[in-house]
């Protein structure tokens, strides 16, 4: 049998190998006899078994990503490590040691090679794109340049945990229908495809003609249960599908948006979001130092929003002109008036970054409200769209018992 062993010889220094031998026993009593000191011996099947589990977890820790949570606590731990004056070597290899997310811990491991390489932290996160955005890394690269890292990092800190909670409110408002509407869809099709398929055997028996309602859900019961249902599923997969890759290229993106933002509720949810991103993401780029055409390039790849990054294309263009912020946005209608004013003041009086954090904070508590005013909407509706789903199956079921008991008066 193949056996891996793993011995210290003379100089104390260890070796591992692959023999074969007729037991664990006898590879021990050979090795001994050869003056070297037995470590471990296992079966080479145990090898493979190894090898197949570390490239299971590192096919896993490909599939793991990094959440917006994990970058909170990265930046805050990291903020205050700097600012205590540990230096950066050693607080990088501090981070990885304590970093629980698998790809997170991969890649400040790669970070802090290639800073211990003498590349700069802020070149060393570039070359992690789908961790670190342009964002992160230029704050990064103005925390640098103006030796202020840890309060640039804090500032990154309280930015994503901003983000994080506009993203929570934003997902609480679409949770509650989601969910709502999938438990509606799955009791419709479970009364149509378990309950009536039986009611229909007994209105075989009786006799009779079915009312037109009846008869139509009866149609429809049959249909779920066929070959078509099957073709139909994916269909919408396929048009799902052809939606998302389109929503990837930079028109369809564009489209979409467009048409997001005109919807009649969630439209102005949505732009609201939109608002309150761009803001804090501008004014915490300004308030970390960041030049402001390197800040508006920033903004314009992470704002998450095609129209918007049109709109801030303009600023960008105008500001290159020599020109001012508030001129493109009393334009675009887009932004209201209120930000385009605040935008202006904070620009006269030099005070700009703290104009977008205010108009940060109020677009924030406008997301919050409306997402109260949504789910208090939404709720009744959703109630009574599921009792009325459930009642017109069973008003169909019922029909036809009153005919029956109609022909037997």
């Amino acid at each position: 049998m193949d056996l891996v062993y793993k011995v210290k010889d003379a100089s104390g220094r260890m070796k591992e190998a692959v023999a074969q031998a007729e037991s664990p026993t006898a590879l021990r009593a050979k090795l001994t006899a050869s003056g070297m000191q037995v470590v471990e011996i296992r079966p080479r099947s145990g090898m493979q078994a190894a090898r197949l589990k570390t490239s299971l977890s590192s096919y896993l820790a490909l599939l793991e990503q990094v959440k917006l949570k994990d970058m909170v606590v990265f930046s805050r731990q990291f903020s205050a490590m700097v600012g205590s004056g540990v230096a950066m070597l050693r607080t990088l290899t501090i981070m990885v040691d304590q970093c629980e997310n698998k790809k997170m811990k991969r890649t400040l491991d790669s970070v802090r090679r290639a800073v211990e390489s003498g590349v700069s932290l802020s070149d060393a996160l570039a070359r992690h794109p789908d961790v670190f955005d342009k964002l992160y890394v230029a704050m990064v690269r103005a925390g640098e340049i103006g030796g202020i890292l840890d309060d640039v990092l804090k500032r990154l800190a309280d930015f994503l945990e901003s983000k994080h909670k506009l993203n929570q409110k934003v997902q609480s408002a679409m949770v509650y229908p989601s969910v709502v509407l999938a438990v509606a869809v799955i009791v419709f099709w479970g009364m149509l495809t378990f309950i009536l398929p039986v009611f229909q055997g007994l209105f075989k028996n009786v006799g009779g003609e079915l009312p037109a309602y009846t008869q139509f859900l009866v149609n429809l019961s049959q249909f779920m249960r066929s070959i078509w249902m099957m073709v139909f599923v994916v269909f919408v997969i396929a048009v799902t599908w052809a939606i998302g890759a389109w929503y990837k290229t930079d028109v369809g993106k564009l489209q979409i948006d467009t048409l997001l933002l005109r919807l009649p509720v969630f439209g102005d949810l949505i732009k609201k979001v939109a608002i309150a991103r761009f803001s804090r993401t501008f004014g915490t780029l300004v308030r970390s130092g960041v030049p402001m055409l390197s800040s508006l390039d920033v903004v314009k790849d992470t704002a998450g929003n095609a129209v918007l990054g049109l709109s801030v294309e303009a600023i960008h263009q105008e500001v290159r002109q020599g020109g001012n912020i508030s001129k493109p946005l009393t334009k675009d209608s887009l932004f209201p008036p209120m930000v385009t004013q605040m935008v202006a003041e904070g620009e006269e009086t030099g005070r700009l970054d703290e104009m977008l954090g205010k108009i940060a904070d109020f677009y924030d508590m406008e997301v919050e409200n409306a997402v109260d005013a949504l789910t208090s909407i939404l709720e009744p509706i959703m109630v009574v769209g599921i009792g009325g789903i459930v009642g017109s199956v069973v008003v169909g079921m019922y029909l036809p018992i009153f005919t029956v008991i109609n022909q037997i008066r």
